[in-house]
């Protein structure tokens, strides 16, 4: 096959992959490998709180696809990034995620003054954004190349540590 070939072939693969309608099946988790949730921050409690996943699949920014691995976001010490804001700048889920997207460019800091770690990719099309409103309700969201998209939750996930996503070793 010649490289011209190579790439058409290339090329026709990830339009049929962008133009496919999702029919993975989703598997619903066992209750057991369900991960403990981490403690909310002060403060957070009559706000939203929001914790990243960066897509680390091998086309991530062609917009997320139910199954794509995806990695969440740590502080450099890899602690879990729990993004908080408060009702009196975030008046629901979607606030929160474009709130969120600002601190994962760099752009500002969480109501608590958290930045963005320094050695994770910035948010892009593709992650996902987990928004857990005051009443303790969780929505997922994808980031898609303008706004957001409600999906369901993630079951694909992987360590940040050794991923593209981040210059953090084991």
């Amino acid at each position: 096959m010649t490289r011209a070939h190579a790439i058409t072939a290339l090329i026709a693969s990830l339009e049929a992959r962008l133009n496919a309608p999702d029919q993975t099946p989703v598997p619903t988790p066992a209750p057991a490998a369900t991960p403990a949730p981490a403690p909310v921050p002060a403060g957070a409690q009559d706000g939203f709180t929001v914790t990243a996943y960066v897509n680390v699949g091998p086309f991530p920014f062609f917009g997320y696809q139910s199954g794509d691995p995806v990695a969440e976001v740590t502080t450099v010490d890899n602690a879990p990034l729990r993004l908080a804001f408060t009702t009196d700048r975030v008046t629901d889920t979607h606030t929160a995620a474009d709130a969120a997207f600002v601190v994962g460019n760099r752009e500002a800091c969480d109501d608590q003054g958290q930045d963005w770690p320094t050695d994770v990719r910035s948010l892009s099309v593709g992650d996902v954004l987990e928004v857990t409103a005051p009443d303790g309700t969780t929505t997922h969201l994808s980031v898609d190349s303008v706004g957001f998209s409600q999906i369901k939750p993630p079951t694909a996930r992987t360590a940040l540590i050794g991923t593209l996503a981040s210059s953090r070793t084991a």
